[in-house]
């Protein structure tokens, strides 16, 4: 079994913990059901599988049969907290003292790290924004930032870039990223990681929502680009949009990638929602209403 940081699933860490326990000491599911003070005998292997959940009573109770203890128990708890949150200001608020939890005990989660980069907009930029400044300190990045991040904010983020790996800084005080593109969850494998990604991706995409309607209202016609459609679509159209839209981000990726240069830093939103509720209130429409109208 890996230290329960490494975890973010909770199912993962009690199967981990039961094989290993098994193969030392012939573990049963009843006799480990039993060391957590709980009556069925088959309800471990259960949550394992995904057919049970632990709750808020019986998460301290299987942290302890497994021999977690201060902070650990703590965390393993809270990732039981975090697969049953319903909201995402729920999960947020989790994933939150999660961070706290990381930072106090000097440990480094997965949920935490990649949480803590992708909370912010701020943060993406200033990974963006210090390579291209050869030598640049905190105050003068500062001031190339469009919405004015303070610099003592800059400061702070670069700091936690280089501690997580976002960034180096060579011997001249020039910034380097560790990896010229980067792409939220590359690494998920599990529902419980999708579920703490679609947490993390939520309030960023707000966030940069946010960013889009001032860029509208103040910026310049000439120094972006926004456009939309207004579609009637099915739902077999919908998929191959998603797909397509899938196939148009990994080739602005390779454009964006193919210089090393940066001579400004832009975000692109690209967003699909619905603007109405066809099927829920019962009426099916099976072929689209009309081609689309563009907005300008």
């Amino acid at each position: 079994m890996r230290p329960v940081i490494e975890y973010i699933s909770y199912r993962e860490c009690i199967r981990d913990f039961y094989e290993e326990q098994k193969a030392r000491k012939a573990l049963s599911w009843a006799s480990f059901a039993e060391s957590a003070g709980i009556k069925s005998p088959v309800f471990l292997q259960y949550v394992c599988e995904g057919k049970k959940n632990l709750g808020e009573r019986t998460a301290p109770q299987v942290a302890q049969a497994m021999g977690l203890a201060g902070f650990e128990s703590t965390f393993f708890c809270k990732l039981v907290a975090l697969d049953n949150a319903k909201s995402e200001s729920d999960k947020k608020e989790i994933l939150e003292s999660i961070a706290e939890l990381a930072r106090v005990h000097k440990v480094k989660p997965i949920t935490a790290e990649e949480y803590q980069f992708f909370k912010s907009w701020k943060n993406s930029l200033i990974r963006e924004l210090a390579p291209c400044m050869d030598g640049a300190n905190p105050k003068e990045i500062s001031r190339a930032t469009r919405y004015r991040v303070k610099t003592g904010e800059v400061r702070e983020i670069l700091e936690f870039l280089q501690e997580a790996g976002y960034l180096t800084q060579d011997a001249q005080g020039n910034y380097r990223q560790a990896d010229r593109s980067l792409r939220m969850g590359s690494e998920a494998r599990n529902s419980a990681s999708k579920t703490v990604q679609k947490a993390i991706a939520h309030d960023l995409q707000v966030q940069m929502a946010e960013l889009a309607t001032d860029a509208l209202k103040n910026d310049p016609a000439q120094g972006r680009n926004i456009t939309g459609l207004t579609l009637g679509i099915t739902r077999e159209a919908y998929g191959q949009i998603v797909e397509e839209l899938a196939e148009c981000r990994r080739r602005i990726v390779a454009i964006a990638t193919e210089s090393a240069r940066t001579e400004e830093v832009y975000r692109l939103n690209m967003q699909l929602f619905p603007l109405s509720d066809m099927h829920k209130e019962g009426f099916i429409q099976d072929s689209p209403s009309s081609k689309g109208v563009k907005d300008e």
